[in-house]
């Protein structure tokens, strides 16, 4: 079987807005990264027509205790961002080298 798209990106969006457990919305870093994953993988070329890279949101992915955080598929690898510098690093090394960015990695479970 073979995936519809190359790479599927999913950005967890969550807001919690609780006192107790941060979000990956409440750091206030998912609205403004997929705004960027979205502009970036389209000027690279990526989406449209093609359908190479799908960028989505998603609820929650249960680690947003390790920092805002997105996985790619089909290999299920999981990102934590801290800056457009390391959302860069994801759409130019791995969706267009096929690369993963190892200082980027969440640890495994």
């Amino acid at each position: 079987m073979t995936s519809y798209y190359r790479y599927h990106v999913f950005v967890c969006a969550n807001a919690r807005h609780s006192a107790e457990r941060k979000s990956c919305n409440d750091c206030g870093e998912a609205d403004s990264a997929l705004d960027f994953l979205r502009k970036t993988v389209f000027e690279a070329g990526l989406s449209g027509k093609n359908g190479t890279v799908r960028i989505n949101t998603a609820g929650c992915l249960g680690r947003c205790d390790e920092g805002p955080t997105l996985v790619v598929y089909p290999e299920g690898v999981w990102y934590r961002y801290q800056s457009e510098d390391d959302l860069r690093a994801i759409v130019n090394e791995h969706l267009q080298q096929g690369q993963i960015v190892e200082r980027l990695l969440m640890p495994s479970r």
